[in-house]
């Protein structure tokens, strides 16, 4: 990973994206995006995860979060992506409807058998590509674009209206994950 794309601070508001490997579209079920609502969740509760602004896309997910102070934004964010590829892989393989599942196991074998640091799948592309949130221009650039992805694909026309997402919460309702707003 380059050094632009390290985080430095870990109690400033970064924007971080990760994304299945080759793009697969596996985050199309509710079951599977449960799995990284929980995670989530499990992360603000246990690990210091502190989220401002979330979305689950079909085959990324992007956050803008910090890590409370004594936490380990970068560690956290490893340990998400870990736990949800091992959980989601889990949830492919015993799901009885998956339609999927030979074609999108087959991709994830074949990436883990391309890189020594996974033992057999690989779910998630490495890195997460974390952008410091510097000014409130940053941050309100990039709160409207994580919003407004579900509206860009044509899933919802109101960005509160996708449910996975953050956007509720901006819109004064309650969503799937608290979230803290940044008060600058």
């Amino acid at each position: 990973m380059g050094f632009k794309y390290q985080i430095r601070d870990h109690q400033c508001p970064h924007f971080v994206s990760f994304s299945t490997v080759q793009w697969v579209d596996v985050l199309t079920r509710p079951l599977y995006k449960d799995i990284i609502v929980d995670s989530l969740r499990f992360c603000q509760q246990r690990k210091g995860l502190i989220i401002y602004a979330w979305v689950i896309m079909t085959n990324h997910v992007h956050l803008i979060a910090s890590a409370q102070e004594g936490s380990n934004l970068s560690d956290i964010l490893r340990d998400l992506k870990r736990y949800t590829s091992k959980r989601i892989i889990h949830a492919i393989e015993n799901n009885p409807t998956e339609s999927r599942r030979n074609w999108m196991l087959w991709i994830f074998k074949s990436a883990g058998e391309q890189n020594s640091n996974n033992k057999y799948y690989q779910f998630w592309q490495q890195g997460n590509h974390p952008i410091a949130l510097t000014s409130n221009q940053m941050i309100d650039q990039r709160l409207e674009y994580l919003h407004l992805n579900p509206v860009k694909e044509q899933w919802v026309e109101e960005v509160h209206h996708y449910v996975y997402s953050s956007a509720i919460d901006y819109s004064g309702g309650k969503g799937l994950i608290p979230v803290e707003f940044i008060d600058w």
